[in-house]
């Protein structure tokens, strides 16, 4: 499985080329995604926008974080921490969520995931 980070479903509605090829494959994204894109989507009451999302959502795996992916987030943080390079802390818990649920890669135009990268087991994909 491949997880979509927000940037690249934030792109995809924005008719972005490059990730049409990411739809393709076996995906999922995160519960954290999904509150990062509809809390934006309300603030600016964008109705087409919602629609969209609302429709997509429905339609693809989105995971949920637990206490499994808590603890998985929490050891990235800390080597994160250890070696003087925190990042996002969302980014962190959509990399716990991944971790804990297998994903092989995740795919991002966020490029905090190179450093989740390089102290996770994930495959990071940075476009």
């Amino acid at each position: 499985m491949i997880l979509l980070d927000t940037s690249v479903l934030i792109d995809f509605f924005r008719g972005v080329e490059k990730t049409r090829e990411f739809m393709n494959n076996d995906v999922a994204t995160t519960v954290i995604t999904y509150y990062e894109i509809i809390s934006g989507v309300k603030h600016r009451k964008a109705r087409k926008e919602e629609r969209f999302f609302r429709r997509f959502f429905s339609e693809i795996d989105v995971l949920d974080f637990d206490l499994k992916a808590a603890e998985e987030a929490s050891d990235i943080m800390g080597r994160l921490l250890s070696i003087g390079t925190p990042v996002n802390s969302m980014d962190v818990l959509i990399a716990g969520i991944a971790v804990a649920n297998g994903a092989e890669k995740i795919i991002s135009r966020d490029k905090d995931f190179i450093n989740i990268g390089q102290v996770s087991n994930l495959e990071v994909l940075v476009y």
